[in-house]
């Protein structure tokens, strides 16, 4: 088995845990969105390989697999960093400064929203309320908030979490 590779992270996929999983289903088509659900628990995404081997174990077309695993937010096809930064882009955050609250996470981060930096630390997504509205802008990182967040405070925000340091 050969593991996939993806923005420096390394993820072995091992058919014998997707038939396992599979199996569990009694390789039932009707339960496809549970069997991905497990098959991202055990991957921490859902690598290509591991798709394709559904396709095949539930003959289905791999265009219905990869459908319902992009119709649904809650799966993911490349694997998340170690810490998810999210930044609140609510009505209250907007006004006061997420947007170029963003800008600069993303600059520091050298990656855009929605992706994962290339040595697997941080992966930068959006939300639209955190339901913190006095607090903004705020960020979070990984469950810890950070409220009334400027773009000169982003740098040693994420030095924190960065093992490495470089970077930001």
């Amino acid at each position: 088995m050969r593991p996939e590779r993806r923005s420096g992270i390394s993820n072995a996929v091992e058919i014998g845990k997707v038939d396992a999983i599979i199996e569990n289903y009694a390789y039932d088509k009707s339960c496809l969105i549970a069997i991905l659900q497990d098959a991202q628990a055990e991957y921490g995404y859902l690598p290509e390989a591991a798709l394709k081997h559904i396709a095949k174990k539930l003959n289905a077309p791999l265009t219905q697999i990869f459908g319902v695993a992009t119709f649904f937010k809650a799966f993911r096809l490349t694997p998340r960093g170690e810490h998810t930064v999210r930044v609140c882009l609510g009505t209250a955050c907007h006004v006061r400064g997420a947007p170029s609250l963003l800008e600069e996470v993303e600059r520091k981060l050298k990656v855009d929203v929605g992706g994962t930096t290339d040595d697997g630390m941080f992966t930068l997504e959006t939300v639209n309320c955190l339901g913190c509205c006095a607090l903004g802008p705020v960020t979070v990182i990984d469950d810890e908030y950070f409220g009334q967040m400027s773009s000169t405070k982003v740098g040693s925000l994420l030095r924190k979490y960065n093992k490495s340091g470089e970077g930001q």
